[in-house]
């Protein structure tokens, strides 16, 4: 076998899997957005745009001190170039999704082989984790291309000196501190620094370059600075979360990273430290089990040689993956998407790892691996049967059509013998099941269930002037954004006192009860029901839920209330 008949034999089926890939990113897009963060994300660039302030980040009516600017300034720019809507919003996700793609496919080929250069890109763009973020957008797609691009050029530039690659990836490393603080300035840390031990070449340290890429990476993130220092340093009687004095220059340098680690300032505490590595299962779906054994392989290779230089074993990615795990595992506050920004390196190492089975001949081990895979195919087969015909009501045409074709497609390659390679069979079997899982998700699932995500609904009646726009408000900013972005309005908040000075009829939007039953004893308001729609925190989805049986005593309601003076 000669690595021209690799390359020849897989051209056309890299193709096809990427052509596939992006038939299911696409239609992502045209899945309502998700409340809360994707949504309330989308708000956010929505008010900079209708309201052309780039400086001052919001939170409804509040000042916003969390996440820094860059995913909503891109948003916004993109509400510029195509309009408002949904697909506009992920744009910029989707860009940096291709970043992060093609970075994963020059830096497996740089630390490994070039033959399996695309291995590193489809394990990424098939990642479960990924397509979510894709959809359900929040800061981590934009985050999780810069860390890889920046990756990615530093090593280019340690490897030739050349002062571009340094430039991109200080730009890069400014993009992602100014989406989320310092978390992916240190991961790509983390990775370099390991490179750098490893191969004991600490003479790059004192570059007179890096001093340049210094400066670069300050002028990028001194927009971000700047509209801190404006919004919160100049207004010190700002109080946020109960503190005035606020330095917002200072939270996004420092107190913004650290207070995540600690859970300052977050009600939510996990001490499960095996959180991430659990997690990993289902984010890095269907690759983990792979990723796992070469973190392991690789881990043990560099122990048994004492940490000393072996230009056959590559620990950039290893580096960047295991210290980020180690800091994020004692972090008193865990989500899930922390572990976007090291799925790129997981996919470059489980690239390389095939690569290596290949080159040392372990046809054993990766027919256990491809077995493992074929394991993976029938419990995900199994769960989506489940999912489209015991769910929601039956699926339409599109999707049963596109799932059939997807699911013989898919046995058409189990079943097909004249690949060059099993590792060939591994990465083809696992995308296209990605492929059918997602595509029947996104057409399917994902709509039926946010017909139960009240703001949109809502919303809906809004844009058929079933309710006047002007006339409707949200109740003690229980807030609603997809209400927001779909009538692409601010709806504003009207407290239980000021509907006591009421001069006119309004409608308000609430979930409170309790809320509900005090309006109907006030003596100064007359108070008649005009909707009550079902609604359910789709984020947070649960079996009893699931069960169509059973949904009912799982659904809260979000009243619309006509609400006038007596």
């Amino acid at each position: 076998m000669t690595d021209q008949r690799i390359l020849l034999s897989g051209k056309y089926l890299y193709v096809t899997l990427y052509v596939l890939l992006a038939v299911v990113y696409i239609s992502g897009t045209f899945i309502p957005l998700m409340e809360n963060d994707s949504a309330q994300h989308a708000v956010m660039a929505m008010r900079m745009y209708l309201n052309n302030d780039y400086i001052h980040l919001m939170r409804g009516f509040d000042d916003y001190l969390d996440k820094p600017h860059m995913h909503f300034w891109l948003s916004a720019l993109s509400y510029k170039l195509f309009g408002l809507n949904q697909w506009a919003y992920r744009i910029p996700a989707l860009i940096f999704t291709i970043i992060g793609a093609y970075s994963c496919y020059k830096l497996t080929e740089a630390l490994y082989h070039k033959n399996f250069a695309h291995y590193g890109a489809l394990i990424f763009l098939s990642s479960q984790a990924i397509i979510l973020a894709n959809h359900d957008v929040r800061t981590d797609a934009v985050l999780t291309g810069a860390v890889i691009l920046a990756t990615w050029q530093l090593y280019v530039f340690i490897r030739t000196n050349k002062l571009t690659p340094l430039i991109i990836a200080a730009i890069a490393l400014g993009i992602a501190f100014s989406t989320k603080g310092l978390f992916g300035v240190v991961i790509v840390g983390f990775a370099i620094l390991f490179h750098i031990a490893y191969t004991k070449n600490w003479k790059v340290l004192w570059n007179y370059k890096i001093l340049i890429g210094f400066l670069i990476f300050i002028l990028t993130i001194t927009p971000t600075l700047y509209a801190y220092y404006i919004q919160f340093d100049m207004h010190p009687e700002k109080v946020v979360k109960g503190h005035s004095n606020i330095s917002g220059v200072r939270f996004i340098l420092w107190d913004q990273s650290f207070n995540r680690l600690t859970s300052t300032g977050f009600s939510k505490q996990n001490p499960d430290y095996f959180f991430f590595f659990h997690t990993l299962l289902w984010a890095f779906l269907p690759w983990a089990i792979i990723a796992y054994s070469g973190i392991f392989s690789t881990s043990k290779a560099v122990v048994k040689t004492r940490f000393r230089y072996n230009i056959n074993f590559e620990v950039l990615t290893l580096g960047g993956i295991l210290l980020t795990l180690l800091v994020i595992s004692f972090s008193q506050f865990k989500l899930p998407h922390y572990l976007n920004p090291i799925l790129p390196m997981l996919s470059v190492l489980s690239a390389g790892y095939l690569y290596k089975l290949t080159k040392e001949n372990k046809t054993k081990i990766i027919q256990i691996f491809l077995y493992i895979q074929y394991g993976i195919c029938v419990i995900g087969i199994l769960a989506l049967t489940g999912i489209l015909f015991f769910t929601f009501e039956s699926p339409s045409v599109l999707t049963l059509v596109g799932a059939f074709c997807f699911f013989t497609i898919l046995l058409w390659s189990i079943f097909k013998r004249n690949y060059l390679h099993k590792t060939q069979k591994i990465l083809t079997v696992s995308v296209l099941l990605m492929v059918l899982i997602n595509f029947s998700l996104n057409t399917y699932f994902y709509p039926h269930l946010l017909e139960y995500q009240s703001g949109g609904i809502i919303a809906k009646k809004v844009n058929q002037q079933a309710i006047e726009k002007e006339d409707l408000y949200i109740l003690d900013k229980q807030y609603r954004w997809s209400l927001d972005f779909y009538s692409k309005r601010h709806t504003p908040s009207i407290s239980m006192e000021e509907m006591n000075q009421l001069k006119k009829e309004v409608l308000v939007v609430t979930t409170k009860k309790q809320k509900v039953d005090s309006l109907y004893t006030n003596k100064h308001i007359k108070v008649k029901k005009e909707f009550i729609i079902p609604h359910f925190r789709i984020t947070k989805l649960s079996a009893k839920f699931l069960n169509p049986k059973r949904r009912t005593s799982q659904l809260d309601s979000t009243y619309v209330l006509k609400v006038m003076p007596r």
